[in-house]
């Protein structure tokens, strides 16, 4: 039950997200004299469908996944009045991104309202003002626990909450794994709540410097904002933006690198090559791992955590959409400002083209991402 919960409200957080980002183009579209032809909800085959009186057609389709819009004369060479391809460069351009700025808002929006109420707390440096914050540390989180060694042994299981060692309050991660490390090879006893009682275990230690509990730990920590709260979540969505920035430009070096040392006829080289291509192919999640992770988060989180992981995946939106890649908008604007600067018309055939080979490429990396993604799974 949990798990068809988690697919419903996975797939409505993406649909949401994913029409968000249409409307915004739709809007931005229809203000600068370009006609919508449709706005759908889901992917066709269409379900069932209204014309509006402005003209425009509603649709809903039977693919949960997303939403799109479809413009009048979508191709940059259209001339007509109303056409896409008729609007000026800098119209284009406000159309092309209204949908990544669409998506950046929302996700400020969500940490702004996180902010107020508990905003995860996920970055060493994350933005707040100390005059008006207040930090939160949730109880120390097991998960993850190793098959036969002592915190498996002893009952405790994923997700039990740790208040208490030899009777000691535990406040921090740090303050456990030191109190373990004290006690390496004595019974201690953790005392822990699990669907709100609270139990007592007795946990023989091994006597070693490393693993002498057998469970990952871990602890969240919420910022909570009153008047700056505004502030906190659009400067919160800066840093985040950063970060996945950096973490595209880590992953891209990665990869380059690793075809280029793979050219080498040196085995050392090669071998360091496949390092930094499996470093890459971990770091990246398809259609398939991205579902696998909102599915059950969304199945076993409360409205933060959910509240959190739409924030997140609106601004990933945002993000990837900024990027030259074709078939995408920040693709599609970097081709029509290239064609713009060397003034050479782009025509209807050459831009089809490049958008075909730009989203065969696209669909060959998701392919490529998803296997890898199945072949985790069975790991």
């Amino acid at each position: 039950m949990d798990l068809i919960a988690g697919i419903i409200i996975g797939v409505i957080v993406l649909v949401v997200l994913v029409v968000a980002h249409e409307l915004g183009h739709a809007i931005v579209a229809r203000r600068n004299g370009v006609v919508v032809e449709e706005f759908g909800i889901g992917f066709p085959p269409m379900a069932w469908s209204k014309k509006l009186k402005s003209g425009l057609l509603f649709s809903l389709n039977w693919l949960p996944l997303g939403g799109f819009v479809k413009l009048q004369g979508e191709h940059d060479a259209a001339h007509h009045k109303g056409d896409y391809g008729a609007a000026t460069f800098w119209q284009k351009t406000k159309i092309l991104f209204a949908g990544v700025i669409m998506n950046w808002v929302v996700a400020a929006t969500l940490l702004t309202i996180l902010a107020l109420v508990g905003l995860p707390k996920i970055l060493p440096n994350q933005f707040s003002i100390p005059s008006d914050t207040q930090q939160v540390s949730k109880p120390v989180v097991l998960s993850t626990l190793a098959k036969d060694y002592p915190a498996a042994r002893s009952g405790l299981k994923d997700g039990d909450k740790i208040t208490r060692v030899n009777g000691e309050p535990i406040d921090t991660v740090n303050e456990f794994i030191a109190l373990t490390k004290e006690n390496k090879g004595k019974i201690i006893s953790v005392e822990y709540v699990r669907d709100g009682q609270t139990k007592l275990a007795s946990v023989q230690l091994r006597d070693t410097n490393a693993a002498t509990f057998g469970s990952q730990l871990s602890q969240q920590q919420t910022i909570r904002a009153t008047w700056s709260a505004p502030i906190v979540g659009i400067a919160t969505t800066g840093q985040f933006t950063w970060v996945t920035l950096q973490g595209i430009g880590q992953l891209l070096g990665n990869f380059v690198s690793g075809i280029v040392l793979q050219l080498s006829p040196n085995a050392e080289t090669r071998k360091e090559a496949s390092t930094s291509l499996a470093t890459a192919g971990n770091s990246v999640a398809g259609p398939i791992g991205i579902l696998g992770t909102i599915f059950p988060a969304a199945s076993k989180a409360g409205p933060i955590e959910v509240l959190f992981l739409a924030a997140i995946i609106s601004l990933t939106l945002a993000v990837m959409n900024i990027l030259p890649i074709p078939a995408l908008d920040g693709g599609r604007w970097f081709v029509t400002a290239l064609y713009k600067i060397r003034k050479v018309k782009l025509t209807k055939e050459r831009e089809e083209k490049i958008q075909a080979t730009g989203f065969i490429i696209l669909m060959l990396l998701i392919v490529a991402v998803t296997i890898g993604d199945v072949a985790k799974l069975f790991k």
